[in-house]
């Protein structure tokens, strides 16, 4: 006779029997009233389950919280369809795209037939949600056969669920109801609407069904939703907090870039104090590459389509980059570099290579063009053209390891350096399920796999692993960092190649006199300039760490006769390579300071006729008012030490 038992293993390893058919909720309750209230899934044998979907034989069963990520998805899924219910109560006849959760809430593109949605609409709908999730509708799973979910939406005169139907296999189709909504879904869902407390919709935008610009436009509607109001109110203040940090707004308050529709989307412009900040980040990295070995080079900013294929490089990106350049010459073609690794190749690969000049270790801070689409732009974190802090590293299989370590060091230096000290390295794999995807044997792919496992293991490095989102020619691994607003950000990368040295054809005589092919390394501690800095810039709320803020002072004279001593003092400043400019405006000096405020300038220096008698500055820091006063020498040997912290 068939048990009527089932083991079920928990996180911490603890087993505990239940009834077969019993839930992830069942569950709970067996541990605390207090939990099985806070249950919003569970993770059944690694794949996420509603958490009152019935569980027949032995699984290992984790309960996710609005703590897990995958509890947050889950609840953000709900509140999708929570939002769908609510859409179809007030415009009858509409048609749903898609409803997934995102990384802040979630969204649904959906077909009004006609109909405008605007933002002016979302407070109805956001009332008509919460009067559904009070009524504390379950969500309830049903699986369908193909032929009745066609049926059930060609009914409802609904083409873009029909269209997903018909692309999925029979025996795989689940519908979701709650309430009087019913939806094509995968799930999982939360237990029931009544833990939806808190809601905001937060803004309509277009999108075009299933991101074909040839095919119809639908209305793209974000929200986000909490357990408690408390935590609404908290993100929404964050938010706000987060536009005033917004780089595009502080680029040009700050006066660091520009774009210009003549130029062209995407492609900034640097200018002159973004310039000053840019330059000192790039010197710093080279001072330090420099101790470390590297030897910069510069590669042109096209290279023949050739090139690219050869780099596997054009059957990845070409289609969706810039397109190929056609000089007078019949048939030949070149295009806007698309990544400089190619051409680092074709530096290591022009002359004969010893075993004895490995690892060489080459860098550039070199300009790529890739022709992202204009509705994925955004100031500097999205844009066309931007510079990477590139270096590829070439070395022999035993190097590799003490390379990644030595390169490891080095990114978490230059993130330290620049105050992001909350971050996670993500282990970046191949996709098990898709390995199409990627290029190169099986075996090199293996060995840089393990390279990378074993060099963080060593460094004690906190890591998490991502199956899929590997490079196509090798693994890496991406520093996820945190800012001072908890948000996350891929900044720095690491990846180990052995695909590319392989497609170049690249060798090496080693010490037995035959040839072998090196490993390679790409890597980038900031990413790209352009994303870095529009990180930092919200990071530091446009006060970048006095090393490298492009104006460390101003000088702010009480009236005209104290100009000249103004221009002493700033040339003496200049000698010591403290960088600054005098506000020689007939302002007074309240205007004067309260601007300089604005700027966000870390200190002003007041002169006026005490301080030219006594050869001293007044000096205010900003946010933080009055210092006192310093002779000239004196406040330069302190400056000095405030730049040396």
């Amino acid at each position: 006779m068939e048990s009527q038992m089932i083991n079920i293993t928990l996180p911490d390893g603890s087993v505990r029997q239940y009834p077969k058919g019993s839930t992830a909720l069942d569950i709970a309750k067996s541990i605390s009233e207090g939990l099985a209230r806070n249950v919003l899934s569970a993770k059944i044998n690694g794949e996420v389950w509603d958490a009152t979907r019935p569980i027949n034989e032995d699984a290992t069963v984790q309960l996710l919280t609005w703590r897990d990520q995958e509890g947050k998805s889950t609840f953000w899924h709900s509140s999708a369809h929570l939002m769908a219910e609510a859409l179809e109560a007030l415009y009858p006849g509409i048609k749903f795209g898609i409803g997934p959760p995102i990384e802040n809430g979630f969204y649904y593109d959906v077909d009004p037939g006609g109909r405008q949605i605007s933002i002016d609409d979302l407070p109805q709908i956001e009332q008509k949600m919460k009067e559904l999730a009070k009524q504390r509708n379950p969500y309830i799973r049903k699986e369908v056969s193909k032929a009745d979910a066609l049926k059930y939406f060609e009914e409802k005169g609904d083409e873009y669920k029909q269209e997903l139907i018909s692309e999925l296999e029979d025996g795989t189709i689940t519908f979701y109801n709650q309430g009087n909504f019913t939806d094509l879904c995968r799930g999982p869902h939360i237990p029931d609407t009544g833990k939806i407390k808190a809601i905001k919709l937060m803004a309509v935008a277009g999108a075009y069904w299933r991101g074909d610009e040839k095919r119809q436009q639908l209305t793209r509607i974000y929200g986000i939703t909490f357990p408690k109001q408390k935590e609404l109110t908290e993100y929404l203040e964050l938010l706000e907090e987060a536009k005033k940090r917004d780089h595009r707004k502080l680029g040009a308050e700050l006066e660091l870039f520009m774009f210009s529709d003549k130029v062209g989307a995407g492609l900034p412009i640097w200018l002159p104090k973004g310039t000053a900040l840019r330059t000192r980040l790039e010197e710093f990295l080279k001072q330090e590459q420099i101790k470390r070995g590297y030897q910069p080079v510069i590669t042109p900013h096209l290279g023949k389509k050739d090139l690219y294929v050869t780099s596997g490089h054009y059957e990845k990106y070409g289609k969706d980059s810039f397109q190929p350049i056609h000089t007078p010459k019949e048939g030949e073609e070149f295009l806007l570099k698309p990544m400089n690794c190619p051409h680092h190749c074709e530096i290591f690969g022009h002359k004969p290579r010893s075993y004895r000049e490995l690892p060489l270790r080459i860098a550039e801070f070199g300009t790529v063009y890739r022709y992202e689409q204009s509705g994925e732009l955004h100031g500097l974190t999205r844009v066309r053209g931007f510079t990477q802090d590139d270096a590829h590293i070439f070395c022999t299989p035993d190097q590799l390891k003490d390379e990644f370590l030595s390169v490891l060091d080095l990114t978490r230096y230059v993130l330290r350096k620049l105050g992001f000290d909350n971050y996670t390295a993500q282990i970046s794999l191949r996709d098990p399920e898709d390995k199409e995807k990627y290029i190169g044997s099986e075996e090199n792919w293996e060995k840089a796999e393990r390279a990378i496992i074993e060099a963080t293991e060593e460094t004690g490095l906190e890591t998490v692993t991502e199956l899929g989102e590997a490079a196509f020619y090798g693994p890496k691994l991406d520093f996820m960092v945190k800012d001072a607003l908890g948000r996350s950000w891929q900044l720095g990368t690491i990846q180990v190649d052995y695909n590319l040295p392989e497609r170049f054809e690249l060798e090496y005589i080693g010490s037995d006199n035959q040839p072998h092919r090196p490993v390679m390394i790409h890597r980038a501690p900031f990413g790209s300039m352009e994303r870095f800095i529009g990180v930092l810039t919200e990071h530091c709320a446009g006060k970048f760490p006095l090393w490298l803020t492009p104006e460390q002072y101003i000088l702010l004279p009480i009236s005209d006769k104290y100009l000249d001593y103004a221009n002493e003092v700033q040339s003496k400043l200049a000698l010591n390579d403290i960088r600054g400019s005098i506000d020689d405006r007939t302002e007074s000096i309240g205007r004067k300071i309260r601007d300089a405020e604005l700027k966000k300038i870390p200190y002003m220096l007041i002169v006026g006729e005490k301080e030219a008698g006594a050869g001293t500055v007044g000096i205010r820091k900003q946010g933080e008012g009055d210092l006192g006063a310093k002779p000239v020498d004196e406040f330069i040997e302190w400056f000095k030490g405030l730049i040396e912290e």
